[in-house]
């Protein structure tokens, strides 16, 4: 049973990223290094930690801007389609999580996606993963400039759903991400496990 001053949330907003799908940097660094002067584990910090992925994930620059670049810096001989299949292929379904979302589904919840991601791994999930295909609508950090935890972008989906403060729930595996969302009034669950999470959505949504 949950307290009597909690509101039954009216939609749920899932994080994609180690919540509804696992990624794995790593796999992209392999597959680039064996096509460029730098190492797997160069490539792969390089690929997932250096400031040129922050920039194609707020939308300042676009894929093809994104492949000259990292062309550039680590040498790779590639074509953009090589390039971009190895960038992208780095996705695997979190089933219970994939699950749960069919749930929610059944029962009626809108859901929708609020991720910073970029264009080239949002066109690999959608042509891969028909589960994304089912949510009411996305928020996505590439289309919008701004990354989480920035409040512009929660703004962003507190206009979408047309919801506010305790009327969403949110799910996100990063602390900082959560806070934000906490800090507007939304509920809130750090996702360490599905089964977790499950239970703080179960609670939420008993009368």
């Amino acid at each position: 049973m949950k307290s009597a001053d909690m509101t039954r949330p009216a939609a749920v907003i899932f994080d994609l990223g180690k919540v509804l799908v696992d990624f794995d940097y790593s796999i992209a660094g392999r597959r680039i290094a064996a096509r460029a002067r730098m190492s797997a584990g160069q490539a792969q910090a390089f690929i997932g930690h250096s400031p040129l992925l922050a920039r194609f994930e707020t939308g300042q620059i676009n894929r093809q801007q994104f492949f000259y670049e990292v062309q550039r810096a680590t040498g790779f001989q590639g074509a953009i389609g090589e390039f971009s299949a190895f960038f992208a292929d780095i996705f695997a379904p979190i089933e219970p999580m994939v699950k749960l979302h069919a749930e929610l589904r059944k029962r009626g919840l809108p859901t929708y996606i609020f991720s910073n991601t970029n264009e080239l791994a949002v066109d690999h999930i959608r042509g891969n993963f028909p589960f994304f295909g089912r949510f009411n609508g996305y928020v996505l950090s590439c289309e919008h400039g701004a990354l989480k935890p920035d409040p512009a972008l929660y703004e962003v989906v507190e206009a979408k759903t047309g919801r506010r403060g305790s009327e969403l729930f949110y799910i996100d595996d990063r602390p900082e991400n959560i806070e934000t969302a906490a800090g507007r009034g939304w509920q809130v669950v750090l996702h360490e496990s599905p089964d977790r999470t499950r239970q703080a959505i179960e609670a939420s949504l008993s009368p």
